[in-house]
């Protein structure tokens, strides 16, 4: 019975039981999330994950309308309530409607998963000023403007769990990448103020930075490329955003419930 006193484990526990056992308390049942920018990639594991265990998912995306409405039908059709937004986090008017909106529409906010973001990869050198702004727009100003839109429903049902994603990018940098890294860096900081601020009123702010993760963007990478990072990790092998919403589905839950201010590196050991 080892899976009871190991979290990780009773997680993967539980998804396997769940389908013999109907019956088996789901980990976040009734729960209500957000998780931003779950059109593809990892925020579309992360919203799978949640709704799979049982929690309401309301979710955005910006560019892709199709993939967001394909995602809406397939959480809806776990039998629980799933609600897509077009809508931009780096925009703070349109972040606060957005939260409005999600309490509203959804009755209430326990999760808030900022995933969004993007890359504009350089070196220093070549790198223009817009090319900074916009990725700690994406990145970093995001998390603020969501984080601070949620605060007064958190504080008023004093209860919350903030996961932010960072990177181990922003743990140990890159080069061509001193935006991308800036505004995980960033991230890091501010998850750890945020938990240090709102800690007293039973909300919980963490991050998790993943390594190499496959997805689709990697796919279209030079394989032998992806075979040297796979090589240069202790697991040998790169993760996927299954294994990123795992962690997700953890510090969402009240299994991590005395946990906050911590990054959780999902990384396969890179950072070793």
């Amino acid at each position: 019975m080892i899976f009871y006193f190991n979290p990780v484990l009773q997680i993967v526990f539980l998804q396997l039981q769940k389908k013999e056992n109907t019956n088996i308390m789901k980990l976040l049942e009734g729960k209500v999330a957000l998780v931003t920018g779950a059109s593809k990639g990892i925020g579309r594991a992360v919203a799978q994950h949640l709704a799979q265990n049982g929690a309401h998912v309301a979710f955005t995306y910006l560019s892709s309308v199709e993939k967001g409405q394909a995602l809406e039908k397939e959480l809806s059709d776990l039998g629980i309530t799933a609600k897509g937004y077009r809508s931009d986090a780096s925009n703070f008017t349109a972040a606060e409607k957005l939260i409005n909106d999600v309490v509203t529409d959804l009755g209430s906010l326990d999760i808030l998963i900022n995933n969004a973001g993007i890359t504009q990869d350089n070196l220093l050198m070549r790198m223009t000023e817009e090319m900074w702004d916009k990725v700690m727009e994406v990145n970093l100003k995001s998390c603020f403007n969501t984080v601070k839109a949620a605060t007064r429903t958190f504080m008023k049902q004093k209860s919350g769990s903030i996961i932010n994603m960072t990177s181990v990018v922003g743990i140990k940098g890159n080069a061509g990448q001193a935006n991308y890294a800036a505004s995980k860096a960033g991230i890091i900081g501010f998850t750890k103020s945020v938990a240090l601020e709102l800690g007293s009123r039973g909300i919980r702010s963490n991050a998790i930075a993943p390594g190499f993760i496959e997805t689709e963007m990697t796919d279209k990478l030079d394989e032998k490329t992806v075979q040297s990072w796979r090589d240069a990790i202790p697991l040998k092998r790169g993760g996927t955003p299954e294994e990123v919403a795992n962690a997700c589905v953890f510090l969402a839950s009240d299994m991590s419930a005395y946990i906050t201010g911590q990054v959780i590196q999902v990384d396969g050991g890179m950072l070793t």
